[in-house]
């Protein structure tokens, strides 16, 4: 099969297309043919090195954390699936590879795409879904009638986030530039806060949650805006001790998370707010929920742009960019 590797870590090492052999596959494993994958920055923080506190992996290295496909084997002991069914996936951590074209997946990562979506769009949708349906649904549990600031609204995992908060009926702000600003109020945001002309923090007060997707600055900042016994989901902050002991990883690691976020925790004590980092986890079963709420309307994916298996580092430099609203696709069949 044809794949995109890296041989080594590192912001300019280069994508390479190569001859890979078919991913053999267990007894509660699917063979998928891929038909379109999507970028997300965890796949340029991988490449660059920057997630191997958390994440060991051996090169060849072939990226990519989201797809979509076609069922073309399946385990014995597999009876959910079967060929010819059409999927949707985000693989678990340790076998990710959506850059190539089949990808062997644990049954329970998958579930049947949605039927109103095209390969391109349903492979938009895992990885930002399943990252915000347990920012809002398993930590956060958003309520109807709070309010909650999404950063980077129009960005690939603002734009679902959005979506899903406003079908919980949460009050929703969220952060966009110009260019932006009609696609997150065609979305439903209420209150659209410009970035480029706004401090954010100056203008919101009393807010239930914050989902940050940018860390930095900016998550610092985002304290400032919570009423006491608000919380904060961050993809993009430092990790903490929270984190370190829910994660088992270990007294060594926790105890380095532990320094490194000190910051954050005093920012958390001063401001009796609660701050979680979260790591997603795969789910089909919650891929099926996100499928019916597809299915039914509710939410949309929101697309930048398509590009084809052969112009990944293209597709790469514009995710780093910054200026996508919306995800990358990049269609492999």
């Amino acid at each position: 099969m044809k794949a995109i590797i890296i041989e080594k870590y590192g912001k300019n090492v280069p994508f390479v297309m190569t001859e890979q052999p078919l991913p053999s596959i267990g007894e509660h494993d699917v063979l998928v043919e891929i038909h379109a994958t999507s970028l997300n920055p965890i796949d340029f923080k991988i490449k660059e090195g920057k997630m191997k506190f958390l994440l060991n992996y051996k090169f060849p290295l072939i990226l990519g954390n989201d797809f979509s496909g076609v069922v073309v084997k399946v385990g014995k002991r597999v009876n959910t699936f079967k060929p010819g069914d059409e999927v949707y996936g985000r693989p678990r951590k340790n076998r990710i590879g959506t850059l190539a074209e089949f990808i062997a997946v644990h049954e329970e990562d998958i579930s049947l795409k949605p039927q109103n979506l095209s390969f391109e769009e349903a492979a938009s949708i895992p990885l930002v879904g399943l990252t915000t349906y347990q920012a809002f649904r398993d930590i956060l549990d958003l309520q109807k009638g709070q309010k909650i600031l999404i950063h980077a609204g129009s960005g690939g995992v603002g734009t679902f986030a959005i979506q899903l908060a406003k079908r919980m009926g949460a009050f929703v702000a969220t952060t966009a530039s110009d260019k932006g600003y009609e696609l997150v109020k065609s979305l439903g945001a209420d209150l659209i806060i410009n970035y480029k002309k706004e401090n954010f923090e100056d203008v919101l007060t009393g807010y239930d949650a914050v989902f940050d997707t940018l860390g930095g600055a900016v998550l610092e900042k985002s304290f400032r805006i919570l009423k006491p016994g608000g919380q904060i989901v961050s993809i993009s902050g430092m990790p903490n001790t929270r984190f370190g002991k829910e994660a088992k990883l270990g007294w060594m690691k926790t105890a380095i998370l532990s320094i490194a976020s000190r910051k954050i925790t005093a920012l958390e004590k001063k401001s009796h707010t609660r701050y979680h980092f979260l790591f997603m986890k795969s789910s089909g079963a919650q891929l099926k929920v996100i499928k019916e709420w597809i299915e039914r309307g509710d939410i949309k994916p929101v697309m930048d742009r398509v590009y084809h298996l052969k112009d990944t580092g293209q597709a790469f430099h514009h995710l780093e960019s910054g200026s996508a609203k919306g995800k990358i696709v990049i269609r492999i069949k």
